[in-house]
């Protein structure tokens, strides 16, 4: 299941990153040459890349996918860690490390299908679509990136493949759904079918629980969309995601609604008042009306769990073993507590209460979600723990964060181990994107 190639350029590991990301930006700046591609090729353009998860994913479904364009910017920061990587991995050809509101829609080549794990930040409309100036939240704005693209590109792709937190259904707290809304009716005006399902790749035997919103959207004209039957057999058979993550039956009725309105009057006024979203784990959309249904998984293959992955303790560094004298500390990160606190800038005191964590991990489940705040030796009720054979707690180590989401051993090698397990935390389940490519090709097949 896991490439554990560890082949490593020597430049790359006696190269600082910030350098190497320099040297990469301007190579993707004067770049000319396209990627070679054949008639039978998926040609790819690959957003907000990170490491490459997509595209790991993608190429591991099939040599098909060929990402001919990628774009990777990390604001604020002079190092481009993500972007490094990315270009080690794949080569430096038709990778753009700059900031996506500055690319020239012209200079993005035809692509059969973009992909991209967008922002989970504010999406709502103020006025106006007109330079983004409408635009409420500062990441936010990034959606209208891919919404720029898919408007205004001379060809643009007949198929979408987005990611983004499970959050995304029921935001934001004041309008429950509202930032989905916007995605969904700026897609189907644009001339977009879209289904979307929340995953939990451990649900499907994969080694991390972590949920996500998945989304695959089709062009009106593609085949995929002229065999919509109805509502209720695509959500749980004939759909693109129900091929792909197969759900158990239900009697349930899909809710069926039309998202009325302008972009403007939807981040006005939908759902306003309402404690609940209305979108539901699962649904479809097609000409702006929703199906939509809470599904239950069905899979009874094999699944991986914590332990499967983890290194032998030989292998590991000393420095991911925690001290005996630190082990207290941890207890306390992950225990429960009922306790008087301090605001230090104000001087209130309040009372301060939260759940136990597991402490340690469990090795015979799936693991608990990985997090940007993975790194470092201090202690945090976040990070994994575990307690190997020879009775000592350990953290985890970048190629066992990396195994988590389904990448090659050493993917990210060449960043500190802190910057490795950010990297991870951002990153998403690759075996996920697997099987959803796996999915397109059986159906580009009827094409």
């Amino acid at each position: 299941m896991y490439n554990s190639d560890t082949s490593i350029h020597s430049d790359f590991l006696c190269e600082p990153l910030a350098a190497y990301s320099s040297c990469c930006k301007q190579r993707a700046l004067f770049e000319d040459e396209l990627i070679s591609t054949s008639p039978d090729d998926i040609r790819v353009i690959e957003l907000f890349a990170g490491v490459g998860g997509f595209r790991v994913g993608l190429e591991r479904a099939s040599s098909l996918f060929k990402t001919i364009w990628s774009n990777q910017w990390e604001p604020s920061t002079k190092r481009q860690d993500a972007s490094s990587i990315y270009c080690e991995r794949f080569g430096y050809l038709g990778h753009s490390n700059v900031d996506i509101n500055l690319v020239d829609v012209a200079d993005i080549p035809n692509a059969d299908l973009l992909v991209g794990g967008f922002p989970c930040q504010d999406y709502s409309v103020a006025t106006t679509l007109k330079n983004s100036g409408g635009i409420e939240g500062k990441k936010g704005v990034l959606w209208w990136q891919i919404h720029r693209i898919l408007s205004t590109h001379r060809t643009p792709p007949k198929y979408l493949m987005l990611e983004n937190v499970d959050r995304l259904l029921g935001s934001p707290a004041s309008q429950r759904g509202r930032d989905f809304a916007i995605i969904l009716a700026s897609l189907s005006d644009l001339g977009y079918m879209v289904e979307w399902r929340v995953i939990n790749a451990a649900d499907y035997g994969m080694p991390q629980r972590r949920r996500r919103t998945y989304m695959f959207a089709y062009k009106n004209d593609s085949n995929i969309a002229r065999s919509f039957t109805n509502g209720k057999n695509w959500l749980l058979q004939d759909g693109f995601m129900a091929g792909a993550f197969k759900v158990k039956n239900s009697d349930c009725v899909p809710s069926t609604f039309i998202i009325k309105g302008s972009l403007s009057e939807i981040s006005t006024s939908f759902n306003k008042g309402k404690s609940l979203s209305p979108f539901k784990n699962s649904g479809v959309m097609i000409e702006r009306e929703v199906h939509t249904v809470t599904i239950e998984p069905n899979y009874s293959g094999p699944f991986v769990t914590l332990g499967d992955l983890l290194l032998p303790d030989s292998d590991v560094p000393d420095e991911f073993f925690i001290q005996d004298e630190d082990v207290p500390k941890w207890q306390y990160a992950k225990g429960r507590k009922s306790e008087k606190r301090i605001n230090k800038i104000t001087g209130y005191e309040y009372n301060y209460s939260e759940g136990a964590m597991a402490f340690p991990d469990s090795i015979e489940k799936p693991s608990r979600t990985i997090i940007t705040g993975e790194g470092g030796a201090s202690p945090s009720r976040f990070k994994h723990v575990i307690l190997t054979e020879s009775g000592k707690y350990r953290r985890l180590t970048p190629i066992e964060l990396e195994r988590l989401n389904m990448f090659p051993d050493n993917h990210t090698l060449g960043a500190s181990n802190m910057r490795r397990a950010f990297l991870m935390g951002n990153a998403l389940v690759t075996g996920i994107v697997e099987r959803l490519g796996i999915e397109l090709l059986n159906r580009l097949s009827y094409e």
